[in-house]
């Protein structure tokens, strides 16, 4: 029987000691005429001395996750030279890190080794043994997320996490190409 998709709040509330994301695609489906990232394309930067213009939800759950003792990591498989979307997520990564995220970045033609495998879909792994698949559509829309408690996909998740993990590059040195 699937398990059932939990809120973040609770996804994240769940965890003890890790919670891991890795991001595979170089965009991800937005409107590109509304919202943040037509303001960013507009030129509209987030001061990192102006905490409550950019500080949300998602950062205060980051946040009181991280501050309960649990390591929360991110970790992207990008495309060089990077794509827009790529960089609107990079200007913005500041706000994840402020919230307690570590962060690394991969360029993609480091990922494409033999001893690197990895799933189809990006995820999210909690303390190594839940995973929440994260599905998208062709043109980046979001299609589900999915749960599952399966061992053989979570131990496929954390290796290939770690293995990115090792060859990425922390945010504060990596250099948008």
């Amino acid at each position: 029987m699937p398990l059932t998709v939990p809120t973040w709040t609770d996804l994240l509330g769940s965890a003890e000691r890790t919670a891991v994301h890795l991001e595979m695609r170089d965009s991800y489906a937005v409107d590109c005429e509304t919202g943040p990232f037509a303001d960013w394309k507009a030129g509209h930067r987030h001061d990192p001395a102006d905490r409550a213009s950019w500080w949300r939800p998602w950062l205060d759950l980051v946040a009181a996750t991280v501050h309960r003792g649990v390591a929360v990591r991110r970790a992207r498989i990008v495309s060089e030279p990077v794509s827009e979307y790529t960089r609107f997520l990079y200007d913005g990564t500041f706000t994840n890190v402020a919230a307690g995220e570590e962060v690394r970045w991969l360029p993609r033609r480091q990922a494409s080794t033999s001893t690197l495998a990895l799933p189809g879909n990006d995820f999210w792994l909690i303390d190594g043994r839940l995973v929440r698949w994260n599905h998208f559509t062709g043109d980046g829309a979001s299609a589900g997320g999915e749960m599952s408690d399966d061992p053989a996909a979570a131990k496929l998740c954390a290796e290939a996490f770690s293995a990115v993990w090792q060859r990425a590059v922390p945010h504060d040195r990596y250099e948008i190409r």
